[in-house]
């Protein structure tokens, strides 16, 4: 049973989310659906680069991810569909796949190319579907377009490094469900840079010296639970997707607040990590 998935930016009180699964289903009645997200910010393109991302490579090879953010066709603003990683990948040529491209190689991209054969005003429920349901009964991609070699880029996509590498300045691309700051900056390139040493990480006027494993690690559990007032904490960790996350231990923002709101960070801020030099001393 072929597997698509939805990745949005509708909402759900309108009707788009709803009517693009009813025309998946007038097709191919016995497909499975599966939101994943349709609460991505307007034309947040950044956001749902995070989001696809990290949630893809969980579902099975062969799935077939349709991106509806951002996707009126207009002369800057194409079609196309993406094999990659043994997934495949249905959105505008916007950047929202330069995320996934920048660390696996995409096996095959066209640009879509059906729509003189489609009259729409809304090309997810129009084109994207017609494409994603002729991969689900086996279809090439080069039937529904033309093969090209690169994507549209993203961009600050990848942190800024200094000459000395002493500094990288990564920028917020994400805010999550508890308000938790989710940077560009992934561990593998974090590690590169650091190479053991210590450091310092800047968001405003906030400073963190460690990375946690996890939110809890902030805890000192050998303190009785009434008095360690261990909610609302300020932390750094690297999240589930491996990225740089400020976060607030049990954040609320009803009660104790969140990274985004205490710290009065937003989209497209800068986080700066400082690596300290080792002081060297004539013996």
């Amino acid at each position: 049973m072929a597997i698509i998935t939805l990745t949005t930016d509708f909402g759900e009180k309108d009707h788009f989310a709803g009517a693009t699964k009813g025309a998946i289903y007038s097709e191919l009645p016995d497909v499975k659906i599966v939101d994943i997200s349709h609460s991505v910010s307007p034309f947040n393109i950044p956001e749902a680069a995070y989001i696809i991302q990290n949630a893809y490579r969980i579902f099975p090879k062969g799935t077939i991810h349709i991106i509806g953010i951002d996707s009126e066709i207009n002369q800057e603003n194409k079609h196309i569909a993406i094999k990659l990683d043994d997934h495949y990948f249905i959105c505008a040529n916007n950047g929202i796949m330069s995320m996934i491209c920048s660390e696996i190689a995409p096996e095959k991209i066209v640009e879509i190319n059906i729509h003189d054969k489609i009259q729409t005003s809304f090309p997810v429920l129009d084109v994207f579907v017609k494409v994603a349901c002729h991969i689900a009964r086996g279809g090439t991609l080069e039937v529904i377009g033309k093969t090209i070699d690169a994507i549209k880029p993203i961009k600050n996509i990848v942190p800024y490094v200094n000459d000395d590498k002493t500094q990288i300045i990564g920028s917020v691309i994400y805010i999550d469900n508890y308000g938790n700051v989710v940077t560009n900056i992934k561990r593998s390139f974090f590690e590169t840079i650091q190479k053991g040493r210590a450091f310092e990480i800047s968001a405003r006027n906030y400073k963190f010296k460690k990375i946690y494993n996890k939110y809890s690690d902030i805890v000192n559990f050998e303190i009785p639970e009434d008095r360690r007032h261990d909610e609302g904490k300020g932390l750094v960790v690297f999240n589930s997707g491996d990225f740089l996350e400020i976060a607030v231990y049990k954040s609320n923002t009803a009660t104790v607040g969140s990274a985004s709101s205490l710290m009065g960070m937003r989209i497209m801020d800068t986080v700066s990590v400082n690596f300290i030099k080792e002081e060297i001393y004539a013996s």
